[in-house]
């Protein structure tokens, strides 16, 4: 509990995850980790070595991880409070709980002096919430020399012993911009307006028809233009969310709205044409992705859910498969075994300035964690 209040004292916005980073990286190498380094995206990593295997071996490894940001803003006020067994701070559960089960057990490990039969890396890493857009599993994957080592990948995120997430939920999410020559309300009266474009290009979208099966969602986000009431303004801009477990259905929601847009602005240009006005300027539009998580799924074959379903026997529990949006979503879409599990105890007010941990039980999640990474380390090493 000490170390989570400590850790979640440290501000972790978006792309301000440096200093978490940084007190996380001592306290792997406190715990006796090796190869301590923070790479290019702001991912702290550590080592716990197989036994007999050099350090320079290229064969399978294991990863344990938990993301280090939070949804707040860097001026958020950060007082965590402990009374018994609950602590109540911003980020308190989401990730405070998965990055202190990540210490655990480290230390854990350590202390039983375990001989690992392939190496186990941890890693603290960032850009998970929001428009994050999963940055430090990208780099991970996409340009770490660990990407093509991962036999499979434990992601440890909020708390809970009851279930685990094997359904990767994908999200594409979109900025939207439409600009123009501006203009007086009454002089200029006429001219294209990009925030009239934008209304009809989001009303367009907001009719689109969505399937229940697989289950399909689309979230006008923001919208914000304008200078004031009585003058055309200059640009427009709008955040969309969709999301889906059905590649296909993400992908017909992106041109959906690229079409919208497309008309909307067209048909503007026509209007100040047809009037004669287009000396004054005519609309031009932008469409920038900003997020894109990948839809995937774990096999009910996995030997990484045979694992689970068999620790949780073991242990009493039962297995809850749940669909989310987790830093596994980049790993399954790859083709790696893996799923995001809570690190044991209860929350409550995730992404709020209430948001609160409790530690009743978290053991029992602890080792429930611990005796999967073992049977995935075995696993691993036969492969």
């Amino acid at each position: 509990m000490d170390w989570q209040a400590k850790l979640v004292s440290i501000p972790a916005p978006l792309h301000g995850e440096a200093e978490r980073a940084a007190w996380l990286a001592e306290q792997l190498a406190a715990a006796g980790l090796t190869e301590i380094a923070t790479d290019a995206a702001g991912n702290v990593l550590g080592v716990l070595p197989a036994a007999g295997l050099p350090p320079e071996s290229s064969g399978p490894v294991v990863l344990l991880s938990a993301h280090l940001d939070t949804v707040f803003p860097a001026e958020t006020h950060l007082s965590p409070v402990i009374d018994g067994d609950r602590l109540t701070a911003p980020g308190a559960c989401d990730n405070g709980a998965g990055v202190t089960g990540l210490l655990a057990i480290a230390y854990a490990l350590r202390h039983a002096e375990m001989e690992l039969p392939v190496p186990l890396v941890f890693v603290g890493n960032v850009g998970e919430e929001g428009e994050g857009d999963l940055r430090g599993m990208r780099q991970i994957y996409g340009q770490s020399p660990l990407g093509g080592r991962v036999a499979a990948h434990i992601v440890l995120d909020g708390a809970g012993a009851d279930g685990a997430v094997t359904q990767a939920l994908g999200s594409r999410r979109f900025q939207v911009m439409i600009c123009g020559p501006g203009g007086h309300s009454f002089t200029d009266a006429g001219t294209p307006n990009p925030i009239a474009a934008m209304a009809s290009a989001l009303a367009v979208l907001a009719e689109t028809a969505l399937p229940d099966h697989p289950r399909t969602t689309l979230n006008l986000g923001t919208i914000r233009g304008g200078t004031s009431v009585n003058s055309i303004p200059e640009s427009a801009h709008a955040t969309v969310d969709f999301r889906s477990t059905s590649p296909e259905q993400l992908l017909r929601l992106e041109v959906t709205l690229r079409r919208s847009v497309e008309d909307a602005v067209g048909n503007s240009n026509l209007k100040a044409k047809a009037l004669g006005l287009p000396t004054r300027g005519l609309l031009s539009f932008a469409i920038a992705q900003i997020g894109d998580r990948p839809a995937a799924r774990l096999s009910d074959d996995s030997p990484l859910l045979d694992a689970l379903r068999a620790v949780d026997r073991h242990l009493g529990l039962r297995t809850d498969l749940r669909l989310g949006s987790t830093d596994a979503n980049l790993p399954l879409s790859l083709g790696v075994p893996a799923l995001a599990i809570g690190a044991g105890g209860e929350g409550g007010g995730a992404h709020t300035l209430a948001e609160w941990y409790s530690a009743k039980h978290r053991e029992l999640g602890l080792r429930r964690i611990l005796l999967l990474t073992l049977v995935m380390l075995e696993w691993a090493a036969e492969q």
